[in-house]
């Protein structure tokens, strides 16, 4: 492979190259929960309270769905960087071909489950009776943008394992301004475009994201970026059946790594739900600012996996090491200055949701006081677990989140409610959280990672 394909992570300094990496990332980040905090507020403000419940309960059951493929997406990630930091240009491109291939068809098929099956599951998270027309109307809509949300995230994704994060910023920066600018349109109504509610945000959703996703497959080609499948490149998208099962054994880990995390929040916010929608509003507003307070251990995480990989792939075991200890140190340092600044801030912040409702504001103050610091110990987690997955060693550090998800935290919070009422939810937060750290720290000073593998064989060769 041509030496100035991929491989950039493999050289020069850690923290200058984690830093000037990572920082399209975060902004990535920002602009992502900015879309989605004001697409918020035009649904709570334009439409009231019931609205915004209904959202927050469809947008926990979309993302339980869209993590179903996360996994497997990262698992691509991986397996890029690691091909090109070994400099094997062949199968990184045979990972596109097989991904995009897979992808598109699984999430077709999960479109047209969650079209049929939205209001009942719905239902049975208890959404309340007067939010779940609204929640309904919302997820039909968003289910149909499911196929271009899955393939936007998996060529950002890919794109970003071969060390490039900022042409997916570029196009998210598109994205998200027709995704605002569309939102108000579709609620409310403008000229010929007819008044859709609750349905109009959805749609505005997709279409943001269907018209960003042709318009960097578009640059890609026009650049001839050297992970496009050129002319005559076609056979790479047969699916490789050892990429595939590499995919699917590292993937599925890493995607139920996501639906446990999601299949919590749907848990958590089903207990909340018994509390009234004036309690899962503010629940909501809270959700969306601890959005901001982790995305730098997010972006880190990803930055941390992609650089990580290309060493692993490159076998600079020392260099992994040092990307781990300097994606914790920044990891710390920025998630603590996000809840010292959110904090400071939190009457405004929630304000932005919740407009003049001060009891719903107090109450989403005292929940963010109570859960907000242990981010702290989800930047370390998430950096170390992610350090350790680019290896492809993926099951202990799943184990270690369903046993401080449904282990620890969901139990707490349900064995507690009757006595603690609301309070055993936000403490079960900080009790879980102490225990993921504890774990993860464990094994990445004490286990096997370090042999994982993602390829046990070699696949087929152009």
């Amino acid at each position: 492979m041509d030496s100035s394909v991929g491989g950039r992570f493999t050289e020069g300094p850690v923290a200058r190259t984690l830093l000037a990496f990572s920082w399209p990332m975060l902004a990535s980040s920002i602009l992502q929960s900015l879309n989605a905090s004001v697409n918020t507020a035009w649904v709570g403000r334009l439409l009231g309270a019931r609205a915004l419940t209904a959202s927050a309960n469809a947008n926990t059951l979309v993302f339980f769905l869209i993590g179903t493929t996360f996994g497997l997406s990262m698992a691509a990630n991986v397996l890029v960087g690691q091909s090109l930091g070994a400099k094997d240009l062949v199968t990184a491109k045979r990972t596109v071909g097989t991904s995009l291939s897979f992808f598109g068809g699984l999430s077709v098929v999960f479109a047209a489950l969650g079209i049929m099956f939205a209001p009942h599951v719905l239902a049975a998270m208890h959404t309340p009776p007067d939010a779940l027309p609204y929640a309904s109307a919302y997820l039909r809509v968003i289910f149909l943008a499911l196929p271009g949300m899955v393939l936007y995230a998996f060529v950002m994704t890919a794109l970003r394992g071969a060390g490039d994060a900022k042409t997916p910023f570029v196009f998210l920066i598109a994205s998200v301004a027709m995704d605002i600018t569309l939102n108000p349109i579709f609620i409310r109504g403008l000229g010929p475009v007819p008044a859709l509610g609750i349905a109009g945000s959805a749609l505005a959703t997709m279409v943001a994201q269907w018209v960003s996703l042709l318009g960097m497959v578009g640059w890609l080609y026009r650049r001839k970026h050297f992970l496009r499948l050129a002319r005559g490149e076609a056979h790479y998208l047969r699916i490789d059946r050892e990429i595939l099962r590499a995919l699917i054994l590292k993937g599925v880990p890493m995607g139920l790594s996501v639906v446990v995390m999601s299949s919590s929040m749907i848990a958590m916010i089903s207990l909340v739900n018994r509390f009234g929608s004036h309690m899962t509003a503010a629940y909501g507003a809270c959700f969306q600012v601890w959005n901001y307070i982790q995305m730098p251990a997010m972006s880190l995480g990803g930055a941390v996996s992609a650089m990580a990989a290309q060493n692993v792939g490159a076998q600079q075991w020392e260099r992994v090491a040092r990307i781990a200890r300097v994606g914790v140190l920044v990891s710390m340092a920025m998630t603590g200055a996000m809840v010292l600044l959110v904090s400071a801030a939190h009457r405004a912040a929630f304000a932005f949701f919740l407009g003049d409702d001060a009891e719903a504001i107090a109450i989403a103050n005292h929940i963010h006081v109570i859960v907000s610091w242990t981010f702290i110990m989800f930047g370390i987690s998430l950096v170390l677990g992610s350090v350790m997955r680019a290896t492809g060693a993926v099951m202990v550090p799943l184990a270690t989140l369903f046993v401080s998800l449904w282990v620890v935290r969901i139990p707490f919070a349900y064995a507690l409610v009757p006595s603690m009422q609301a309070e055993a939810i936000w403490w079960s937060y900080p009790i879980g959280s102490v225990v993921s750290l504890v774990l993860t720290v464990a094994y990445y000073r004490l286990g096997s990672w370090r042999a994982a593998r993602m390829l046990v064989a070699q696949p087929a060769r152009a």
